[in-house]
């Protein structure tokens, strides 16, 4: 990926953004212009109970340039009046493992490398500098924080107390003494600054979201680099909340990150390393596409088990999209071993039936607003048998978490007002007209807006496939007798299903038992393992045809289809007004596995072989046009080597949301792969 000059102007640069990751729910993330327009934006986002609680500790780093007397800034800051040009001395951006920046001032250059220590709240800035026939004097300039990254310290006055051994800076800010922070560079004079304030950064991404736009930061000080002429040298600058920095080789962190990335590009046998007519675009695909889904894959230590962090920059750990995830992001990827942890990060806290839809992000407390985690668990526990057939670890650490969901499915969960029971007729309800539990979940100032409180048709759908699947292993573990009753129950559910969720009149299935809005939810009726509406049906067959009618577009499916009441087909402006749209006809990238899935299971069950064939070519079709769309949403559009949360419904079809979504580049890589 890579941004040449003409595409570095201060209007294009300022949309594309970049992130890399520590493995423990740190990052480090700005534009391609390294003017940082968001306040999750920083150079060290630092979890301090990881992943959770994360704080900016580096904002970014300053430099500038003296030639013959002569300044240059080569950084760009936004004011609400004002913007410094340092973007104009940008001759490229390239992000491949890591970002990297190259500057042409006169006859100077400067490379910039941006690594994180992986399992480190540590950034490292790594500056090669070929100096021209002059003498020059480099000046960097570390502008840190310590915040929430959540908040922002507006009109702020900070406590500074600093500890200089000649390059290393132990840094107290606002007299956080338990989490000091550290900073150290190779070469150079380090020159302290008194009660030095950056006024007034002003982050337009946050204006356009409703928020307040502008902080400040703390400039401590600087270090200047004396260059000679025609001189080459290395600046290394380590921020750390780690005391042994000194001891760190950024070199040495690139390589190792480059190293890691490729054993997991190996194992995962996507690429084949023997062929003598590699193909490098698809290598190089994989490549990202690997480095893409490591960001998501973050460790918990608190559980000794690894997660997957939903999106960047403001996401945790969500047992609703970690499930979704779970096979774009390790099973495609050969990651099984960490598949095994995250299948039990997320049954380690099953209460009353309920996987956790998440974790605190203040004290990691688990959270329970969900009708579907716990179902959904039992498609990905399925899935991960048809990757590794290891039934072993399934029966001893999972078996009786599946059986204990079942039974509390059926005898009812009234925990957090999930008010989730099985009825007469074999079907689920669940919610409240105040409840958010399932994935339509926006909530403003306790109003919920999509509360799909009733007989939710993915629920129920979820519902008959865990049955099914809980048959195929029970019958596995402990013979057809005791499977015999999840096949009972399944029937029953299936029966009813198909008599009442099905709507005639509009040929698709109501969303909700009553609600005949047309949403994409039903899709989970063709498109699981098991799925609730025959494949083969005539009501299969209208269904698909509907949501491919009236919600399918080219980045995703609409959330709510075009002339219903409250479409909204444009997400901006403040909380409220993004709440209001975010299910309501905003377009989803990842309902695009569903819709493949639903497709793959019709065209197999289809038995007349013309009709079989035009199917086959519509898919293909299909495939096609997801990956030209995202291919170039990928490596051109947004967060730069991810892909983002939701698009707007109309041309140009923007990227909104979150800008690196963890069920977006999951669901979309596994349709192309």
């Amino acid at each position: 990926m890579k941004c040449t000059k003409k595409e570095l102007t201060l209007e294009e640069g300022l949309k594309k953004e970049w992130i890399i990751t520590n493995g423990i729910g740190g990052y480090a993330s700005s534009t391609v212009l390294g003017c940082n327009t968001r306040k999750y934006h920083g150079l060290l986002v630092a979890p301090l109970t990881p992943p959770a609680r994360r704080f900016l500790i580096l904002s970014k780093i300053d430099e500038s340039i003296e030639i013959n007397n002569k300044k240059y800034n080569l950084y760009t800051n936004m004011s609400r009046d004002y913007i410094s040009d340092g973007y104009k001395y940008l001759e490229n951006f390239e992000k491949d493992y890591i970002p990297i920046f190259t500057y042409k001032i006169e006859d100077v250059q400067i490379r910039k490398l941006i690594c994180m220590k992986y399992r480190q709240n540590t950034v490292c800035i790594l500056y090669r500098i070929k100096n021209g026939k002059n003498s020059a004097k480099l000046t960097f300039a570390p502008i840190i924080n310590f915040r929430d990254f959540h908040q922002m310290n507006t009109k702020h006055q900070y406590n500074v107390k600093q500890e200089i051994k000649n390059r290393k800076i132990k840094i107290i800010l606002d007299d956080n003494s338990q989490t000091p922070i550290y900073l150290n560079a190779n070469v150079g004079n380090y020159i302290k600054h008194d009660n030095d304030t950056f006024k007034n950064m002003y982050y337009i991404e946050e204006e356009k979201r409703g928020f307040y736009p502008e902080e400040d930061h703390c400039v401590i000080g600087r270090y200047e680099v004396d260059l000679k002429p025609n001189e080459e040298k290395e600046v290394e600058i380590i921020c750390s909340l780690e005391d042994n920095i000194d001891e760190i080789k950024v070199k040495d962190v690139i390589s190792d990150e480059i190293v890691r990335i490729n054993e997991i590009m190996l194992e995962s046998g996507l690429i084949d390393i023997k062929s003598k007519m590699q193909d490098k675009e698809h290598n190089d695909l994989i490549k990202n596409y690997i480095i893409a889904t490591d960001n998501f894959v973050v460790y918990r230590p608190s559980f000794g088990l690894h997660t997957l962090i939903a999106g960047y920059h403001w996401f945790l750990d969500w047992g609703r999209d970690a499930l979704i995830s779970f096979e774009g992001i390790l099973l495609k990827t050969g990651r099984f071993a960490i598949a095994k942890e995250v299948l039990l990060t997320f049954t380690k806290n099953i209460k009353f039936g309920l996987v956790p839809n998440g974790y605190s992000g203040f004290d990691n407390r688990p959270l329970y607003n969900s009708a579907d985690a716990s179902l959904l668990l039992f498609e990905q526990v399925k899935k991960y048998l048809n990757y590794t057939k290891d039934y072993k670890f399934v029966k001893e650490n999972l078996y009786q978490e599946l059986k204990n969901v079942i039974a509390s499915y059926k005898k009812g969960i009234d925990l957090d007002n999930n008010n989730i029971y099985l009825d007469k007729d074999y079907l689920l309800v669940s919610g409240t007209p105040e409840t958010q539990n399932t994935w339509m979940d926006a909530k403003y100032a306790g109003f919920a807006v999509t509360p799909r409180n009733g007989k939710a048709v993915e629920i129920n759908s979820l519902w008959y496939n865990a049955l099914k699947i809980m048959e195929e292993i029970t019958k596995e573990f402990e013979g057809k007798q005791e499977a015999k009753k999840y096949g009972d129950l399944a029937n029953k559910c299936k029966k009813n299903f198909i008599e009442k969720f099905y709507n005639a009149k509009r040929k698709c299935l109501y969303d909700v038992i009553g609600d005949k809005k047309i949403r994409p939810n039903q899709l989970f009726s063709l498109s699981l393992t098991y799925p609730v509406i025959d494949p083969s049906s005539e009501q299969a067959e209208e269904i698909f045809n509907t949501v491919t009618k009236k919600l399918l577009n080219k980045y995703g499916l609409k959330t709510l289809a075009k002339g219903e009441e409250n479409y909204i087909e444009v997400y901006e402006g403040d909380s409220f007004k993004r709440d209001m749209s975010y299910h309501q006809g905003i377009t989803w990238p990842w309902l695009l596995g569903l819709y493949n899935d639903a497709y793959l299971n019709i065209i197999d069950a289809t038995k007349d072989k013309a009709k079989k064939k035009a199917l086959q070519q519509g898919y293909d079709e299909f495939v096609e046009s997801v990956r030209k769309t995202f291919i170039k949403q990928f490596y051109e559009e947004g967060m730069l080597g991810s892909l983002s949360e939701l698009y707007d419904s109309k041309a140009p079809f923007l990227p909104k949301g979150a800008m690196a979504q963890c069920w977006s580049v999951a669901e979309i890589f596994r349709i192309i792969l």
